[in-house]
């Protein structure tokens, strides 16, 4: 059966309104359930009081919030840092690094995205060498030899694609220029700076990372070693100051529409600062939803994040699949009059199919309190 038949429903009662997200019934909250993420059909209730008033909450189904900030260790290889959620079909990790990795990595377990949280420095590959600053995501191919050498200390958030691999979205009517054109993409240069590091000749090790067990490749040389190449597969580079989000004056636009890369069973989203809505009638924040086939997953990179109250940089918060959620009540006040023209948020989503596990990285540096951050002040 097509995975788009569905049960061909059309209702409505009581106080509704005809268009989802915008003029609500005085004195009304919205709360979307929808299939499939925000890509399938959906149904729109609107209540009295917020959806997330509640006055405890208890069960492995809490919200959760993590301050990566306090992973504190630098390993010297990714596969050293710790896991802070992960699920058979992807693995995300939060990594420190200050100073050059003195062996090379490589995955066979599946495509990496690298995105870099602070720092700066350079990424030493097969293709070449490429130099990265914060904000910069950094997709390296399955199977890819690579280490980083940081000239300043560097936050890593890692993603892969386990068994798998990323591809842009399909923009559909936006056309292929939408959010970022393609000709944005950084490939590595094989410049003097790649041919000086080659030169480091010696002894190097390859920590190659398959089933989540490492196993060391030793050459008496450096296998960095290549010529050239050409194809239509290599390492990119773009930065989240390269993003033009998609915007509507009208209508609070879905998560959904700031896809940025796809996985096999996860999608990785990008906010970045865009104009608010100025229709009226316009949420202004994000809406309440039950997104009941996917856990969420948000990284907050830089600014201020203005749907969640006491969220700093460097935090990470999971919602898990069947959990209402949406605005704190400190935005909630901002519904349909904001105090500023545009956000000002640099943050990485995260939506997985299958349910995501808390890693014992994560599990240190939790705020138990996160759950209770929905309540109304007394």
């Amino acid at each position: 059966m097509s995975k788009k038949t569905w049960i061909p429903v059309r209702g409505a009662q009581g106080l509704n309104s005809r268009q989802a997200h915008a003029d609500l019934p005085e004195g009304t909250y919205e709360r979307e359930v929808s299939k499939e993420g925000f890509f399938g059909p959906a149904a729109f209730l609107y209540h009295r009081r917020p959806p997330t008033g509640w006055t405890s909450f208890e069960g492995p189904l809490r919200p959760r919030a993590f301050d990566l900030n306090g992973l504190n260790e630098a390993a010297p290889s990714p596969w050293d840092a710790p896991v802070v959620l992960h699920n058979a079909s992807c693995e995300m990790r939060f990594w420190k690094l200050s100073a050059p990795m003195p062996a090379l990595a490589r995955n066979a377990d599946g495509d990496q995205l690298l995105f870099i949280h602070a720092g700066e420095g350079d990424l030493f590959c097969d293709y070449g060498r490429i130099g990265y600053v914060a904000g910069d995501y950094l997709y390296l191919p399955r199977g890819t030899m690579w280490r980083l050498s940081p000239s300043a200390p560097t936050a890593i958030l890692t993603i892969q694609a386990t068994n798998g691999h990323f591809t842009l979205p399909d923009k559909g009517l936006l056309g292929p220029h939408a959010l970022f054109d393609p000709a944005m993409l950084d490939t590595p240069a094989m410049d003097e700076a790649f041919r000086a590091h080659q030169a480091q000749d010696g002894e190097t090790a390859v920590h190659i990372k398959k089933r989540g067990q490492v196993s060391v490749a030793t050459y008496p040389y450096n296998p960095l070693d290549a010529v050239g190449w050409h194809g239509e597969l290599a390492p990119v580079r773009i930065n989240v100051k390269d993003f033009r989000p998609v915007v509507s004056a009208r209508y609070h636009l879905p998560p959904s529409v700031h896809t940025t890369f796809l996985a096999d069973r996860f999608v990785v989203c990008t906010f970045a600062p865009r104009p608010f809505e100025t229709d009226p009638g316009a949420i202004k924040i994000p809406f309440f939803h039950n997104n009941d086939d996917f856990d969420e997953v948000l990284f907050y990179h830089a600014g201020d994040f203005f749907s969640r109250d006491h969220i700093e940089a460097g935090m990470m918060t999971f919602h898990p699949s069947g959990f209402t959620h949406g605005p704190h009540p400190k935005a909630l006040k901002k519904m349909l009059v904001q105090d500023k023209v545009a956000t000002d948020e640099y943050a990485v989503m995260i939506d997985t199919r299958d349910p995501l596990e808390v890693g014992e990285g994560a599990s240190t540096v939790e705020n138990p309190a996160y759950v209770d951050s929905w309540k109304a002040p007394t």
